[in-house]
Order: structure tokens, then C-alpha cells, then sequence
């Protein structure tokens, strides 16, 4: 039995559904089974989504509040007034102020723009910089993804004569800003016909509605927005980053071409990953460490020289900031072991001073991935009283809902069901720890915390084809709510595997189904090599890709998870270094079982000494549970009853096949009955014999050993046969006819040759269906 690491949510649609698209569509039926599953069900939609750049976007002034805003800044460009376009510091703040700024100056518009410290000023408008833009003479602010929460900010600006007009995607509150307009997707009473818009997509249907087309120049920038800001790529955004992807494969912007050059990217190749893992890692970097001022401006340089000094400077800025993630995350790790250890708390807030505020939210990130609990990470400051962080969920935990009813305590916070931000005061960071723990504890059940993979489809291997995996791109771009598809094989041999990697910590598989084959890797599965025994039945979650080289093309798994639904056995007979197999076993699960207390002494066991269990009857046996255990037999019981016994009322996960001997019987010569009708004519015909002083010869003579002489002699005195005297076998005359067996000597001595065939030099394959008898199940039959 090989456990998976995560719940496994497996979706099956109707058989029939699957093959009546595939039929219209003429697509493989595990495209189709995709497609289904993402709730695309009819022909119709299914070339929609497959052929997103043929749909049209959506008209702008569909958005309320569009019209009013138009004209305002429509007023304002032919009055030259002053407009600030007002940002925030992350990859789709930049990605917004670029398009809003972009668009506003296409049009003539004395425009420039504002994005808030992280630091000094924290998240959205702020009163300080409301003022400074009044100073400035700005008479129109027009926020981009942020804004929707500035209500006191928004009302300062009317009280100061400075019309705002926002544009935002977050969630709304309960109460809204006065603005002049307030474009969002999800205002109340909005009919948009796609709410999920990143902020940098409400920015471009401004530009739209102000530049009266499409600005498809644009689309680069937005599909970095888009995609970075984790926004479901469905609706509307799957054709903004389709179309976005396409611009930035050829885009001209100086500053990304820098970029992208300096980190090695081939431009035909970019994708959602290249924005994902490359740029938006970049962008993002100068936002939670400095001013995004340089990022908004490599976006928009013209001048190499710039783009080149720019680029240098958010790759230094990345850098550093992966080294303060990986520092933070290992002080907040221990800081959780020690203090809030996470099966007393169902969700973690950890608090610190010291801890940048830039990157804790990557920090609550790691956390969750290694604990699976909502997570809070804060900045303590200490001058200011206050504590300012981020915070990541799970399913099942909308942790914005969760956050709204600690409003009392939270005078600044936003995000969505699985992210958030917030600012709170340093003596309400217990509080609000004991608050979401106690709402916690009435929504989570334990299975809550065991991570889940939604699996798309389930097919064979012969199943997945060239043409079946080239068909599933066709549902690239994938992000949130079109994930990355995940397949699933169930019952699959596992025909090789071996470790690769300079520190041997991945894995290289090839499975095998009915004739078929399919290979696999895994990074980080490593450990699966000896996890899997030979001839198990694998069950494996992955995803398909296209694997090219030397010229050759072929379907490829990359593992997910790994399930094995029946015990295993694993032979570690005849093994040497049996250590290093011990300390990899987890401890709550290994048990080591002996049956001779010197095996301890024999095998150097004395680190496991107090852990291994000494079996010298079938009473002690029956008093040990090995349910769902990784047992691992030392040496060799005295007999195949014990074992019966052992695993009669329970079933062990794993069984481990060691059983040393010291001194073995199968290859000492076992007699036959022939041997011992040819010993006692020889002693009929002699009479006597002298055993000491002609043992050896008469051994060498018949090709036997001295032992073999010497255990016939024992058997033969037991069964009364012969007599011995100083050395000298004597035959009993007439004595009672009796079986070989009823000799005690005999019985044990065969009993053990047995034993040792059965257990000790059989091959793998029997060693198993002994196990399976002794189990009573009947699966291995099946598998065969």
C-alpha cells in the first residue's frame, strides 16, 4: 500500500455525453471528458472555448458607470487638466497603470501617475496622497485595481475638489466610495456579462470605451495582469490573455524584450508559465521591496539604455527577494512548531517583527503548502503600533468572508475568498487568531485539512495519444477555474523505474496497460523508487505533455500523485545494508518484528532496540495489531503457523521480506527416505558400525556430509533403531516399525527445510502468493 498526499476528487461524466461531443467535435473522447468536466457540455460552447481569439470582448459601456466616466475624462483631456491615474505596487497594479496611463496619452491627456509605498503608505488611496495630488494640481484621480474600499479617502477628494472616478475588481464592502463613476464587474447591480475581470481588464475596457476600439497594442500587458493576479481564466479573460500572449510573443516594447532576454526566454515559446514563473515574479519583486515606479516604467520605456538599467535592477530585487522568503518562511516554520503547532490551530496567524511586509504574503503561500491551514503572516512595527500582512486560505475557508466579521479590529483589509490583505493594530493580532480559529472550528472538519486534487478525467494508457495530447493544448491558457488538466490511471503496472537527478531526488517510470506504454517523470518522487514494489498495481495522477527529442515525439506524464490500494511486499532478502531502508520508514508506521532475541546483536539493530518486537509464541502473536503497518520481518520465524497467526486478524500495509538466518538447512543436504533405507541395509550388513572413527569416511564415500551421518544416527536412535555406545552404532534387533516423522529431530529438521524453501529461497513471485494464502485474499489471483 503506497498512501496519496492528497484527497483525490474524482469527476466522471456520462460515457455517453463524452462520446456524442467527441463525435461533433471530432476530438479524442478524453478532450471531450475535459470539456464536460469544465461544465462545457454542447458543441456550441466547446468551439468557443477551443477557438477563444474568434469571439468578440464584450462592450465596454456595458459596465455602469462607463458613460459618466468617459465624458469626464473626455472633459478633462480637451481642458488639459491634470489627471492622476493612482496604481498599486503589484504585477497587475503596474499592469493597470500602464494601460490606463498608455490609453490617457494616446489621447492627449496630461496625465502621470501614483503608486503608493508599500511601506510608508500601505495598500490603496490614502489621505497623504490625496493631498499631495490636490498640491499638484490634479483635479481628476482615476484609481486602477484598487479604490472599491477608499471611502473616506474618496470623500476627502470631494471635500478638496478633486473629482475620482474608480476602476477596481476586489471584492465591494457594504458600503461604497462617492465617486464621480465606479467601473467594476461586481458592483452591485452590475449586468456585465463576466464578472472576473483583473484589474488591468477593467483598465483596458476603459481604454476600449476611450480610444472607441480595441487597442489590441495593449494585450501584452494585459495578459501579464491577467494572469498574475490569479483571476479565473475563463469568460472574457481566456480571450484577453489568448490575445495578450499572442501580442507579447512579438511585442515591441523595449522594456520586455529586455527582460525577457535577460532571463533566457525564447519568445515563440512564451506562454502563461512565462508570465507566471518569469515576468510577473519580476514585476512583482520591485512592488514588495521598493517603489513599482521602475516597473511601470519598463513597461513603457522606449530607450534601451533605461530598459537595460531597469532590468538589472529588478533582477537584483527578485533575488533578494527570494532570499527573504526563504528566511521568513523558515523563522515563521519554526516559530508554528514551537508556538502554534498546527493540530491545536486550524488556522495559523504568525507574527513577527523584522518579517518584510513586501513578501509575507509568498511567505502565508510556503506555509500553506506545508501545513494545508488558512494562513496570516504579519510585520510587526512597533513605531507605528501596527502589524500589516497577508493571508492565504483553503478550500472550504473564504477567509474575506471570515475577515468581514472582524471588521471591528480591521480597519484595512480586502482581498478575495482565498487571498487577502490587512493592516490591524499589534495588540488585536491574538484576537483575531482566537476569532478565525473559532470560525474555524464550526465550518472545518479533519478531512478539510488534507489537501485535494480535482482530477479531470480518468482513461488508460492507450487512451493517450500524440493526437489526444495535442488536442488537450488546445485548452491552454490554463489558470484559476481552467486548470492544467489532471488524468488519472488507475491499475497501472509500472514496467521500470529508476531515480534520476545529480542527487537521485526524482524519478523516471514507465507504465504499462494492456500492451501499452506511457512514460513518466516526477520531480521531487525520488522516494517512489522504493516505495512501489515490482509487481504492484499503480494508480498515478498527472498531467500530459508533449515529450520531443532527438527528432522523436511522445505523450509524457508529469506525476502528481501516487496510490497503491494493496499491501505490498518488499524482499529485502539477502540485503546487506538494511539501515538506511529502517530510517526511511516512517516510525509511527514501521514495525520490526524478530523472532530470536541475538538477531538484534547479529543484524546491529541497537538503535531500533527498544522498537522491535521479540515473537516466541503464537500467543505473543495474537496480541499484536499490524493493521495498516509496515512490518518488516527480521529473521525467521519457527514456524509458517506464527506468521498465520500474526496476520490473521489484521492486514499490514506493507510486509518487509528480510528473515536472516544465521545457519541455514536448505543447503545442507536434507536425506531422503532413500538415504536412510541405504544407511540401515549398510548397518544390517555390518552389524555395527563405529561412527567416530569411520563417520567421515563413509560421508566422503556416498558424496553426503558429516552431518548427514551424524543427524540419520540421531533419527534412527530416536525411533529406537539402533543403539549407541562409545561411539559404536549397533542395530535393535526386530524393532517396531515407525515413520521417519515420528522422530522429533526429523520433524524440526524438516520442518525448517520447509520453512526455508517457503520463506527464505523461494522466488518473489511465490514469497507473495504465500502471503496472499496466508491473508486469505484473493486479489493477487485477480491480478494475474
Amino acid at each position: 500500500m503506497l498512501t496519496a498526499k492528497t484527497r483525490w476528487d474524482v469527476k466522471r461524466p456520462n460515457i455517453d455525453k463524452i462520446n456524442e461531443l467527441a463525435q461533433q467535435l471530432n476530438i479524442a473522447p478524453l478532450v471531450a471528458s475535459l470539456l464536460i468536466n469544465r461544465g462545457i457540455d454542447t458543441a456550441e460552447a466547446a468551439k468557443a472555448f477551443l477557438y477563444p481569439a474568434k469571439q468578440p470582448f464584450h462592450d465596454p459601456f456595458l459596465l455602469d458607470g462607463m458613460d459618466r466616466a468617459v465624458m469626464r475624462i473626455q472633459q478633462a483631456i480637451q481642458t488639459g487638466e491634470r489627471i492622476l491615474v493612482f496604481g498599486d505596487y503589484d504585477a497587475d497594479g503596474v499592469s493597470s497603470t500602464t494601460v490606463m496611463v498608455s490609453a490617457l496619452a494616446e489621447m492627449g491627456a496630461n496625465v502621470d501617475f501614483y503608486i503608493p509605498n508599500r511601506f510608508t503608505e500601505g495598500y490603496g488611496p490614502n489621505e497623504r496622497a490625496f493631498r499631495l495630488a490636490k498640491e499638484n494640481g490634479v483635479s481628476l484621480i482615476i484609481t486602477v485595481d484598487t479604490g472599491i474600499a477608499a471611502v473616506k479617502e474618496v470623500a476627502l477628494a470631494n471635500e478638496l475638489g478633486m473629482d475620482v472616478i474608480i476602476t477596481d475588481h476586489h471584492e465591494p464592502g457594504p458600503v461604497l466610495p462617492e465617486a464621480l463613476a465606479i467601473i467594476h464587474p461586481k458592483k452591485p447591480g452590475s449586468t456585465y456579462p463576466f464578472r472576473e475581470l483583473a484589474g488591468v481588464g477593467v483598465a483596458f475596457k476603459v481604454a476600449h470605451a476611450l480610444l472607441g476600439e480595441v487597442p489590441s497594442h495593449l494585450l501584452d500587458v494585459v495578459a501579464i495582469g491577467t494572469i498574475a493576479d490569479l483571476v479565473s481564466l475563463t469568460g472574457e479573460n481566456r480571450l484577453l490573455v489568448v490575445k495578450g500572449l499572442e501580442q507579447l510573443r512579438t511585442t515591441r516594447r523595449v522594456g520586455l524584450r529586455t527582460l525577457l532576454k535577460q532571463c533566457g526566454v525564447n519568445m515563440q515559446q512564451i506562454n502563461e508559465e512565462t508570465v507566471g514563473f518569469v515576468i510577473a515574479p519580476r514585476i512583482n519583486a520591485v512592488g514588495r521591496l521598493s517603489d513599482a515606479d521602475p516597473a511601470v516604467r519598463l513597461l513603457m520605456t522606449n530607450d534601451e539604455t533605461e530598459a537595460q538599467m531597469l532590468t538589472a535592477e529588478m533582477e537584483a530585487l527578485n533575488q533578494e527577494r527570494q532570499q527573504l522568503v526563504n528566511d521568513i518562511t523558515e523563522e515563521a516554520i519554526a516559530m508554528i512548531q514551537d508556538r502554534f503547532p498546527p493540530d491545536a490551530y486550524r488556522v495559523l496567524v504568525v507574527a513577527n517583527e523584522g518579517w518584510n511586509a513586501g513578501v509575507v504574503g509568498i511567505v502565508a503561500s510556503r506555509l500553506v503548502e506545508q501545513f494545508y491551514r488558512p494562513t496570516i503572516v504579519l510585520s510587526i512595527d512597533r513605531d507605528k503600533g501596527i502589524a500589516k500582512g497577508s493571508g492565504r486560505s483553503i478550500h472550504g475557508f473564504d477567509l474575506f468572508l471570515h475577515l468581514s466579521a472582524c471588521r471591528d479590529i480591521l480597519p484595512h483589509f480586502g482581498g478575495h475568498p482565498m487571498a487577502a490583505g490587512m493592516t490591524l493594530a499589534i495588540e488585536h493580532v491574538d484576537e483575531l487568531r482566537e476569532r478565525l480559529n473559532a470560525q474555524a472550528s464550526e465550518i472545518l472538519a479533519e478531512e478539510d485539512f488534507i489537501p485535494i486534487t480535482s482530477i479531470d478525467a480518468t482513461c488508460s494508457v492507450r487512451d493517450i495519444t500524440i493526437e489526444a495530447v495535442e488536442q488537450m493544448e488546445q485548452l491552454a491558457p490554463f489558470g484559476v477555474d481552467n486548470p492544467k488538466p489532471l488524468i488519472l490511471i488507475e491499475d497501472a503496472s509500472v514496467q521500470t523505474i529508476r531515480r534520476i537527478g545529480a542527487d537521485q531526488s526524482h524519478v523516471k517510470m514507465v507504465f504499462e496497460q494492456d500492451g501499452a506504454t506511457l512514460d513518466s517523470v516526477g520531480f521531487g518522487y525520488g522516494y517512489l523508487h522504493d516505495e512501489i514494489a515490482r509487481d504492484a498495481k499503480v494508480s498515478v495522477v498527472g498531467s500530459l505533455s508533449m515529450n520531443e527529442w532527438n527528432h522523436l515525439r511522445k505523450p509524457q506524464l508529469m506525476i502528481c500523485d501516487v496510490l497503491v490500494r494493496e499491501w505490498q511486499l518488499f524482499d529485502m532478502r539477502g540485503m546487506k545494508h538494511v539501515h538506511s531502508i529502517f530510517s526511511s520508514l516512517p516510525a509511527e508506521k514501521r514495525l520490526l518484528i524478530a523472532f530470536r532475541q541475538d538477531t538484534v546483536e547479529a543484524l546491529r539493530l541497537h538503535a531500533y532496540r527498544e522498537e522491535i518486537y521479540v515473537i516466541t509464541s503464537t500467543e505473543e502473536a495474537k496480541r499484536l495489531s499490524v493493521d495498516g503497518r509496515f512490518i518488516v520481518f527480521l529473521d525467521m520465524p519457527p514456524s509458517l503457523e506464527v506468521i498465520k497467526v500474526l496476520l490473521s486478524y489484521s492486514l499490514p500495509a506493507r510486509i518487509y521480506a528480510l528473515f536472516y538466518q544465521r545457519e541455514t538447512h536448505f543447503f545442507s543436504t536434507m536425506p531422503t527416505r532413500d538415504h536412510f533405507k541405504w544407511f540401515y541395509a549398510f548397518l544390517l550388513q555390518r552389524g555395527s558400525f563405529h561412527l567416530e572413527k569411520y563417520g567421515d569416511e563413509l560421508a566422503r564415500s556416498r558424496g553426503w556430509t558429516k552431518e548427514t551421518i551424524h543427524f540419520m544416527v540421531q533419527v534412527f536412535l530416536e525411533l529406537q533403531f539402533v543403539t549407541l555406545h562409545n561411539g559404536v552404532v549397533s542395530l535393535v534387533h526386530q524393532p517396531e516399525k515407525r515413520d521417519l516423522m515420528d522422530s522429533p529431530t526429523y520433524r524440526l529438521k524438516h520442518a525448517q527445510f520447509e520453512l526455508e524453501n517457503i520463506l527464505l529461497y523461494s522466488s518473489y513471485e511465490q514469497l507473495k502468493r504465500t502471503f496472499f494464502e496466508i491473508t486469505g485474499s484473493q486479489v493477487y489471483e485477480e491480478a494475474k
